[in-house]
């Protein structure tokens, strides 16, 4: 099985929608889409998903059944640097973040009194069990850290959503602390991730992520990626985001 994480457009977030650079990349994404094999479609029930996902459904004359829990990961906290206001729990700055050793458990990451407070572990569970029940209902079942192939397939499933919900949800299926991929991984708007099962034993399967953050079809148009999830390469780039 294959799993294609998408995540929307560039973003007009306070309308919960896309600039006018995020619908060109919207389409542009739709004719890469129009030509790769998808069985299944899901998507987040928030308006940047569903705008993005609009015309590649189209092109693909499929529709995309709405899973709220693959809306933005964004459980809020208060962080060391700014505890007077909130922030989505996965936004640290590297000075805090890194000196939590516990911060790079798979294991241990959400046993935190910042993330605790924001509920945090409660909210990784829920993402976690729908992903698997998901999983199992197109024939995957999780055993552990593996996957049971109880009706093992060839079949690609595109999942319309975010940059902080599929990070963590990478984080589960290959086991690692998504504290770690949020900070040292980012995706660009409309870029395409892909993961793969392998079964090298018959029935026992584990996921691999053999593409992250692609934005091919971005590139053959001649269209820069957008700057969003990123902050500034430099601090001294003014044009680029700071906090």
């Amino acid at each position: 099985m294959k799993l294609l994480f998408i995540r929307h457009g560039d973003p007009d977030y306070i309308n919960d929608a896309l600039t006018e650079k995020g619908k060109r990349e919207a389409l542009l994404l739709a004719e890469r889409m129009a030509n790769t094999h998808v069985d299944y479609c899901y998507s987040s029930p928030l308006g940047r998903a569903k705008l993005t996902a609009e015309p590649c459904l189209k092109r693909m004359n499929m529709d995309a059944e709405e899973m709220e829990w693959l809306e933005e990961f964004r459980p809020k906290i208060l962080r060391p640097d700014s505890p007077e206001r909130s922030h989505v729990s996965w936004d640290w700055l590297p000075q805090d973040w890194t000196k939590r050793e516990h911060f790079y458990r798979y294991d241990e990451w959400w046993d935190d009194d910042i993330l605790n407070e924001g509920h945090v572990k409660e909210r990784a569970a829920h993402v976690f069990s729908e992903l698997d029940k998901l999983l199992a209902k197109h024939g995957y079942e999780r055993d552990g850290q593996f996957y049971r192939a109880v009706k093992p397939n060839n079949d690609t499933i595109a999942l319309f959503c975010h940059f902080g919900v599929t990070t963590l949800i990478l984080s589960h299926l290959i086991g690692a602390s998504p504290m770690v991929l949020w900070h040292g991984m980012v995706s660009a708007p409309t870029s395409v991730t892909t993961v793969y099962t392998e079964e090298r034993r018959r029935g026992i399967a584990s996921f691999r992520i053999a593409a992250f953050g692609d934005i091919s079809h971005l590139y053959v148009a001649n269209e820069p990626p957008a700057f969003s999830g990123r902050f500034c390469e430099c601090y001294d780039n003014e044009d680029e985001r700071h906090d």
